[in-house]
């Protein structure tokens, strides 16, 4: 829909801009639903669903938040900028990005969980750019939470994080977002979310209106079929105007002259074209085509860039690599190594957090991201764009200071039921973790862990298989530390297929003692492909491309059903981590296989 002429500028309005932080699943994009709702958003008639800022395929399968949004609304004429934002670690650098347009954060705790890892990483960079937090402490419905508990262990996290007075003396709300309401006290339950709003006018500070040259840190991007690319970000200083020529200070400290064409405020769910922005507003700029994130738009006579946004190192690696299987181009649009190297190019522009070095092979890359999680969101995201490719075994950096040879160590908490915390912390120390806490929580355990990045790659398979589905497992970078020694991996060999063609039952059926199969009957397979996991600790050749023979004997018994037991299904994070250094992951739109190198 194009969007509406509007000249008219809430210059007069006061502006605040808040952006909401948690742990994974605390509920920030459904409290976001909720205050949409009630700011009378949409039509009473109107059916959107829940979950409406998660708009993402990839976000609604998976139930997390990967990129920020913004949206507007409007409470008791005071216009409320909220930027969503996710809860993964992983994507650090889009917290980072737009926690440089807030003025204040909202911090969601579960009220049973209490503060979490990602919590803690979450606030901890809000806190270190001077934000004063308000505390939400949501769930409170939960059975067995102890929402006071919840809210001393905010405090106590804060001041280990060096809070100042004025951020420890922060304002707090209770309630149940998933049931609409919010409140001072968590026994008296409301009918709206209207107190939470009513706090963020009282303790958030209006957006300060700076006078003088113009100042724009460009934080975030979007795209319009009609505009092309545009540069979002918080005005910091002086007054926008439509066609106005400016200054694009890069981030490497080179200067470009560009004319602005249109500009647009952030209008509930949408943008509303403007002539004129203000300081302190949120807005986008389109007509501005070479420009990244973390350049400055400034005056055009005295360019004063500010400083650009600093992202967190990345930690792992990966190759990725154009797909050379027997079945290349079969399922896929984009297959070449120039494709590839267009696709990493175009979100090397928006993903801060990742890097891509050319490899000795022009037919790979390099690719560095924060985690599992981060690069396999781009490589789900590239899959369903019709790409092809293979991935390599994710690999952790190591840094060298002073002369010692150092990994990275995470903080990992898991929250699985007290029966099955024996085994958890076996699996745990087996790949170097030290237990450093243990918190019973009702009937369920969290054990607290300082583990090396390399050990949580594979564990989580493992440990969902050790407690049958129940472990909840969440880590956060620490630092980096001298090596641990050497992490036990896949003690198990692959079970490789020697043909090409389909699979038969009668094949799998012959040789299931011989490990677990990854394929179904009918499967199309080819030589040299992974076809399951072998029951020992070597490779093994499997035919699986044999048919029964047929004759018109008769056997003296009847022939026994074919019985086979169901395939394994690796998703793609399972499958890179699951991976050696001598296989690979073959990705395409329709499948994921694995397959040796060789």
């Amino acid at each position: 829909m194009r969007p509406v002429q509007n000249p008219q500028i809430m210059s007069h309005q006061s502006i605040r801009n808040v952006a909401i932080i948690a742990h994974v699943d605390h509920g920030k994009t459904t409290l976001m639903d909720k205050i949409l709702h009630h700011c009378s958003l949409f039509r009473s008639n109107q059916e959107m669903g829940e979950l409406i800022l998660d708009n993402n395929d990839l976000e609604r399968e998976r139930g997390i938040t990967i990129l920020s949004k913004n949206v507007s609304v409007n409470h008791k004429g005071v216009k409320i900028n909220l930027i969503d934002t996710p809860g993964h670690a992983d994507f650090g650098g889009e917290v980072e990005r737009v926690l440089n347009m807030a003025d204040s954060v909202l911090l969601l705790v579960d009220a049973f969980e209490g503060p979490m890892p990602q919590t803690r990483f979450v606030l901890q960079k809000a806190l270190e750019m001077g934000l004063c937090p308000i505390v939400v402490i949501n769930k409170v419905d939960k059975p067995n939470c102890d929402p006071e508990s919840a809210h001393e262990a905010v405090f106590d996290l804060m001041f280990s994080l060096d809070a100042t007075e004025e951020q420890l003396d922060f304002p707090h709300v209770y309630g149940s977002a998933k049931n609409n309401w919010m409140g001072h006290d968590w026994k008296g339950q409301t009918d709206s979310v209207e107190p939470l709003l009513d706090m963020i006018l009282e303790h958030v500070p209006p957006a300060i209106q700076r006078e003088g040259t113009v100042q724009m840190l460009v934080t975030s991007l979007d795209f319009s079929p009609y505009t092309g690319r545009m540069a979002i970000g918080r005005l910091h200083r002086g007054t926008l105007k439509e066609n106005m020529r400016v200054t694009i200070a890069h981030r490497d400290g080179s200067k470009s002259i560009a004319r602005m064409k249109e500009l647009y405020l952030f209008e509930g769910l949408g943008k509303m074209r403007v002539k004129e922005v203000q300081s302190g507003d949120l807005c986008a700029i389109s007509g501005i085509e070479k420009f990244e994130i973390g350049d400055t738009v400034t005056d055009l006579d005295n360019p004063e860039a500010l400083a650009t946004i600093a992202i967190d190192e990345p930690t792992l690696s990966m190759v990725f690599s154009i797909n050379d299987s027997p079945f290349f181009g079969k399922e896929g649009k984009f297959v070449t190594s120039r494709h590839l190297k267009e696709r990493l190019d175009k979100e090397l522009e928006r993903n801060l957090a990742l890097k891509v070095k050319p490899t000795g092979s022009a037919d790979s890359f390099q690719v560095f991201g924060r985690g599992v999680l981060h690069l396999s969101i781009l490589i789900e995201t590239m899959r369903r764009e019709g790409y092809e490719l293979q991935i390599g075994q994710p690999t952790v950096l190591f840094k060298e200071i002073d002369g010692v040879k150092c990994e990275p160590i995470e903080d990992m908490v898991i929250d699985l039921p007290e029966s099955k915390s024996g085994s958890a912390v076996e699996l745990a120390t087996k790949r170097k973790g030290e237990l450093v806490n243990m918190t019973p929580k009702g009937d369920r355990m969290i054990l607290n862990f300082r583990i090396p990045s390399r050990g949580i790659i594979g564990l989580r398979n493992a440990m969902l298989t050790a407690t049958a589905g129940e472990a909840i497992l969440n880590h956060r970078l620490l630092g980096y530390e001298p090596m641990k020694g050497d992490i036990p991996r896949r003690l198990s060999g692959s079970l490789l297929s020697t043909n090409k063609g389909n699979a038969f039952a009668y094949s799998i059926d012959r040789l299931q003692d011989r490990g677990t199969f990854f394929i179904d009957p009918g499967e199309q397979i080819y030589d040299s492909q992974i076809v399951g996991e072998h029951s020992r600790s070597t490779d093994l050749g499997v035919n699986l491309t044999k048919p029964k023979k047929l004759s018109n004997v008769r056997a003296s018994g009847t022939d026994d059903k074919v019985r086979i037991s169901p395939a394994r299904k690796l998703r793609l994070e399972e499958a890179l981590e699951y991976i050696q250094g001598d296989e690979w992951v073959e990705v395409t739109p329709l499948s994921i296989r694995l397959r040796n190198r060789s």
